[in-house]
Formats: C-alpha cells, structure tokens, sequence
C-alpha cells in the first residue's frame, strides 16, 4: 500500500475554535505514529475562514503559509503564490461547530472532489440541526424532549410561548438550534428570564430552541463508528457535573475539574442496550457515516430522551469519543485507520455513480 497524503483540518470560523485544535493534535500525533501509511499536512483555518499550511499542528504562527482549495485535475490544494501544489489522497476534517461540522466544508470537498472523512453534507446538515436530529429520531421512535422553536426576523408569541413553558414547568433550556459545546445555552428558571435568554442565543444562530428542563437530569452518551447496517455503537458513558448548574462551555473546557466522566456509565444492561440501539438508529435515519456521537439525557425514573447527535464529536485523547470506545475494547489508532479506508471506499463508490445520461 503506498503512502496516502492525509490533509487534516482544524480550526475553523466557529465558537469551538479552540477545542478543534486540541482534538486535531490528537489525531496528528497517533497518525503521524504511522509514517509507513501516512504523509501528513497541517491545515490551520483561522476565525476569518483562512486556511494555512503548517510544519506542525497547532494555533497559528508566523511561519505559516497561506494556501487555498482548487479544481483541478493534479492538485486540489496550492498556495496563494502558486509556488506549493499538492494533491491530497484524504480530507480529515477535526472540526466543530458552525461552518465546519454543519455540512459547509464537506460541500467544497465534494466540490473539490477528494474523499474526506466522516459524514456527508446532508448527514452533517441534518445533524446540525438540533429540530430536525429531533424529527428524524422521534419518525425512528426514539422518545425525545418537548420543545418549542423561535427563529429570527419572525415575530413570535410571547404569551403562547410562556403558557407552552407553564404547562411543561420550569425549568427550560434555551439554546441555539446549530451549535455545540453549550454555547449560548441558558437555563432559563422563571418565566421573567424567558425572552432575554432567547435574544442571547439569537446572537449565536438563526433560530433558538426552547426545551422541557428534565428532571435531575444525566448527560449520557454513545459513540458510533461505521456506515449503514455495519455501523456499531460503543459502551455508554456520562458526564457528571461537579461545577455549575449545567453543562455550559466553562463546565466542560474551562474550569478545572468543572466535571468528569464515568465510561461506562452506571446504568442497567438492558437500559444500555436499548440506548446504543436508539443511537444507532438516529445514525442511520440521518445518513451518518465514518463517526458521530449521540448524547441522551435520562430523569430520574430512568427514562430517556435523545438530545442531539455531533456528527464531528471532539477527538482529543480526554474527549468522550475515543474514552467510551476505548472503554468498548476497540484502538482509537485503528479506527482513525477505518475511517480513512471508509473515506475513499465511499469516495469511490460515488465515483462509480452515472451521472449523465447516456
């Protein structure tokens, strides 16, 4: 097998900035563990959108150097000089949140046509989307949270939506419909902090999702890997809060020991069972490919909800994704490896696909 030229991206114009440069260094440091398989590039998109070509992965230096997707037959990335050329065998995209993990970058790889790992453009979209994971999990028959949407430049009733809020009780969680991480997440405990916190998330997105608080609530979650019916679910793990009132941006990066994770989680067997068939379920009916992570909160009775799928869940080695596998006996550098080999089966497979008419 000759060597592949991997081009990993990290990064990126979203709030998650940071965490992707964390969750690239991990997956750089176990693939360039593997020089016989893989000739690696550092790709840095700064918070403008700009891409850079580095000598290692991390935040940007001055030593960079500014470089461009293109189409074209030899090459599919340059410099804005014109002096470097490349042609990349595998996009890896380590990126999160808004413009990266929405569907947007795996729209210019196939624009660009490279193979690329993880989900496509829909899946990625669709997954984004916090309303319509939610429609696609509750037409699988997985139960998911009462919630209400608002969406901006849209008037909306605010006293429907108080008496909505009154009959589910309080507390709700107000968050943006496209981001992850928590950000722009607010508890919301009296009807009085009800529309402030819905014009805070609607300085982070479109439109903003309120939803049911749960009870005494449990983050739990389950890792996915695969595609269609070969696609598996790991070992199920939850995050405890030890700080806050919630699993906010400054709960899970920020503050120190703000809170832990348990993996596997102390739940029943069959609870667990039937959890890891619900996420795969969600999987699927999204269209998801190469890795995502559904997150699922329970109550107190032990009933569950589905919360939200991350199509590009964080990758660093303290991350929930490579734990809760880990924890299900699989090798995190092996399955960076079966991602790669998905990316270019699924490349050409498409390639294979008439796309004119004879």
């Amino acid at each position: 097998m000759s060597t592949l030229n991997i081009a990993v991206l990290y990064g990126g114009k979203s709030t998650e900035h940071e965490v992707s440069v964390h969750s690239a260094q991990t997956v750089c440091h176990l693939l360039q563990a593997k020089p016989e398989r893989y000739h690696l590039f550092f790709i840095f998109i700064d918070k403008q959108g700009q891409w850079f070509l580095q000598k290692e992965c991390g935040f940007k230096t001055p030593q960079d150097i500014a470089i461009t997707p293109v189409v074209a037959p030899q090459y599919n990335l340059q410099s804005l000089d014109g002096s470097w050329k490349e042609k990349i065998d595998v996009m890896f995209p380590v990126l999160h949140g808004t413009n990266c993990e929405d569907g947007t970058i795996q729209g210019l790889f196939e624009t660009i046509n490279v193979p690329y790992v993880g989900c496509g453009v829909l899946a990625s979209s669709m997954g984004m989307d916090k309303e319509i994971a939610k429609m696609l999990a509750r037409e699988s028959g997985v139960s998911v949270v009462p919630h209400w949407t608002v969406h901006r430049g849209q008037a909306y009733d605010k006293s429907a939506l108080e008496q909505w809020v009154q009959k589910q009780g309080l507390p709700v969680f107000v968050k943006p419909v496209r981001l992850g991480s928590s950000v722009g997440v607010r508890k919301v405990k009296t009807l009085e902090e009800l529309h402030d916190a819905v014009d805070f998330a609607l300085q982070f997105d479109t439109d903003v999702m309120i939803e049911k608080g749960v009870d005494h609530a449990r983050e739990i979650f389950c890792a996915l890997y695969g595609e269609g019916t070969q696609a598996v679910a790991s070992a199920c793990g939850e995050l405890k809060m030890l700080a806050g009132e919630f699993f906010d941006y400054n709960a899970k990066y920020l503050v120190e020991g703000g809170c832990e994770t348990k993996v596997p989680a102390a739940i029943p067997a069959e609870t667990e069972k039937q959890m890891r068939k619900d996420a795969l379920a969600v999987f699927r009916a999204l269209r998801c490919s190469g890795l995502a992570r559904a997150d699922f909160l329970m109550d107190k009775t032990g009933k569950y909800y589905f919360s939200e799928i991350n199509t590009l869940p964080g990758m660093s080695e303290t991350s929930l994704y490579p734990q809760l596998f880990n924890a299900s006996g699989q090798q995190y550098d092996k399955m960076l490896d079966g991602m790669i080999e998905q990316a270019l089966a699924v490349w050409k497979v498409k390639n294979g696909l008439v796309l004119q008419r004879a």
